[in-house]
């Protein structure tokens, strides 16, 4: 063979190499790049409507659970994950009422309080659906990436003003019900009337509200949780398709 002919399919060869190789690096870097955005390595089947269809299903899984848990008798009292107790600020009206035998009354308190809760809880579940109906592509891919909470920290972000103003109503009617707010009024009137004690009376309803709503979001952040590590909590075919290990 001619030594310049052998020389340019030498060269062409190595070209023809060179290209392929690129070729390979360019094929690696979206394939890398795909599984960055899903969060699921070589997952090139999962597209953003899957993601999306995949989270909105665990979130609405995830708040139903939740709220039936937190609504149901004893939801709240018999939890001691979000249980409500004594107001923190009121720990010394507590402590001084039970040394002068008062503790039925402030366990009657306790209680009536969980109950309003417990009250409030069913009504949190179309609130979550509609935050959950209106998660885009953007905040779908954000979740997927993040914590084992982000679905339940996009939910708060997203809910927390209009379940504020949903429950407070809700709290307020149910401590009448439920009567903790006779209860309150009695342990303040009680405790005050002790001699030289500083005058307490700490917004009651406001106190219920707060600790009533981050008592489900901690509930809802254990389910999400638990759909994205168990395969068993990944009840159809989507939630394994989205979740499942790879």
């Amino acid at each position: 063979m001619n030594k310049k002919i052998a020389t340019l399919l030498l060269a062409l060869g190595i070209c023809g190499m060179q290209a392929q190789s690129l070729k390979d690096k360019l094929k690696n870097a979206e394939k890398k790049a795909a599984a960055e955005v899903t969060g699921k390595p070589g997952s090139s089947s999962l597209s953003n409507e899957d993601i999306i269809a995949g989270l909105k299903e665990a979130l609405s899984k995830g708040t139903n659970n939740s709220t039936a848990s937190a609504s149901k008798m004893d939801g709240y009292l018999k939890n001691p994950e979000i249980f409500i107790p004594f107001p923190p600020e009121a720990q010394k009206i507590k402590k001084e009422l039970i040394t002068l035998g008062y503790k039925t009354k402030v366990d009657e308190f306790e209680t009536s309080v969980n109950r309003a809760a417990e009250q409030a809880a069913t009504s949190a579940a179309p609130l979550f659906l509609d935050a959950v109906k209106h998660m885009n592509v953007t905040d779908g891919l954000s979740i997927l990436k993040g914590s084992d909470t982000a679905a339940t920290h996009y939910l708060k972000q997203n809910t927390s003003v209009a379940l504020t103003e949903k429950y407070h109503p809700i709290i307020k009617e149910a401590l009448a019900k439920t009567n903790a707010t006779a209860y309150w009024t009695e342990l303040v009137t009680l405790y005050n009337k002790i001699p030289f004690v500083k005058k307490q009376n700490p917004d009651l309803e406001a106190y219920a509200t707060n600790k009533a709503i981050n008592g489900l979001f901690i509930l809802v952040g254990k389910e999400e949780a638990k759909i994205r590590k168990d395969p068993a909590a990944q009840v159809t075919d989507l939630l394994k398709k989205v979740f499942g290990s790879k």
